[in-house]
């Protein structure tokens, strides 16, 4: 398979005009045979060439974004102007000049090489801007809650010194002497098909049909500038790591007079310092004591939404785990909440005075356990317990 004219220029599927433009010509800046010590500059640069002549072209694009690439170059090697698969622009007095009922050289081509069904392409709506991708980091609190959060995002806008016209208003303007204004030239071939013209972006104007005696300086001539935008998004109760919101229009504008893109913000979650999560539960550690392991207790555990009461069952053991019913996570969409698990786990003093000495050896005693407390007194309390 042939190397993708998007990944020729480095460029994404979805990249705008400008951006397609610009990525030409850096790459033949640094490809160009009279300053580049690449031995295969010269090969690589007529590929760049390749690629910006058909992406900058609407109608090439078009067919080269529905055909794929290697369809693409086997309809151009027969002789086809893979662009016109609306007409019969070009056919000329071929075999096939004469065909009737408007299938045009792109259903011809569709018919000979395969592909989905013919028909008129009808008139191209703007393309949309790009989407573009930024991260917001939260705290549990605001994941359990939902909160209002601003941020600030940097993102491309319209030049406003020359409205994104890529000049100053003032720039003397001509029309673009070789492709006459029209914005494409086309070259006419000869091929056992019959004459077949090929339609171009014009290179002297890159499509524009228009020079310009100066470019603007804010902006470079690009149309547009990169600024610092504040934005406010409301992030929905529930929300989980790297779950993604969506601010519709805030994205990249169009390089058509199309809607903008829409911004896609990666949500991540600071850890907590009490609770872990997983999923919509949400996990705890309670240290009691070895008393109330013992006799059990009632006391207070926190949960995002304040102190709540637990029973100490008799007997627990350390590192068991209990549920707290509907004290986790809110489920998205008002589904309910999640549960927290409190895990215990039994805290062996370090410490004793003489009393709690006393009671725990005459403790030991009673259970059978000889008591030699210069030889691990607290580990035999441990395995026992």
């Amino acid at each position: 398979m042939s190397e993708d004219f998007y990944d020729v220029l480095g460029v994404s599927p979805d990249a705008s005009a400008e951006e397609i433009k610009q990525a030409y010509r850096s790459k033949a800046t640094e490809y160009h045979p009279d300053v580049s010590d690449d031995p295969d500059a010269e090969e690589k640069f007529k590929k760049i060439q390749k690629a910006k002549q058909v992406l900058t072209d609407e109608e090439k694009r078009e067919a080269y974004d529905r055909m794929g690439h290697d369809r693409y170059e086997q309809a151009e090697k027969h002789g086809f102007d893979a662009s016109e698969a609306g007409g019969a622009g070009g056919m000329g007095g071929g075999p096939f000049g004469g065909m009737g009922g408007g299938g045009g050289l792109g259903d011809l081509f569709e018919q000979v090489f395969g592909g989905g069904g013919g028909g008129g392409r009808g008139r191209r709506q703007p393309r949309k801007g790009r989407d573009l991708r930024t991260e917001l980091e939260i705290d549990l609190e605001e994941a359990y809650e939902g909160a209002e959060k601003q941020f600030t995002v940097e993102r491309p806008e319209e030049c406003g010194s020359c409205a994104g016209e890529g000049h100053p208003p003032e720039a003397d303007a001509e029309t673009c002497p070789q492709c006459q204004g029209r914005g494409q030239v086309t070259q006419v071939q000869q091929t056992p098909l019959g004459r077949v013209q090929q339609t171009t972006a014009c290179p002297r104007c890159e499509g524009e049909g228009t020079l310009y005696s100066e470019t603007c300086g804010e902006c470079r001539g690009e149309g547009y500038v990169r600024t610092e935008a504040t934005l406010t998004v409301e992030v929905p109760a529930g929300i989980q790591e790297g779950q993604t919101l969506r601010m519709e229009g805030e994205g990249a504008p169009s390089p058509e007079n199309g809607p903008h893109g829409d911004l896609l913000i990666d949500v991540s979650i600071r850890d907590h310092d009490e609770f872990e999560r997983e999923g919509d539960d949400l996990q705890y550690r309670l240290p009691i004591s070895f008393p109330q392991a013992t006799f059990g207790d009632t006391v207070e555990v926190p949960t995002l939404e304040g102190a709540a009461e637990f029973e100490i069952p008799a007997g627990t053991q350390s590192g068991e785990t209990f549920r707290l019913e509907g004290k986790g996570m809110p489920r998205l969409r008002g589904r309910g909440q999640g549960d927290l698990y409190v895990q215990v786990q039994v805290v062996t003093p370090d410490s004793l005075n003489e009393d709690q000495r006393e009671a725990l050896e005459a403790f030991a005693e009673a259970g059978g356990d000889e008591i030699e407390v210069t030889e691990g007194f607290f580990e035999k309390i441990k395995r026992a317990f």
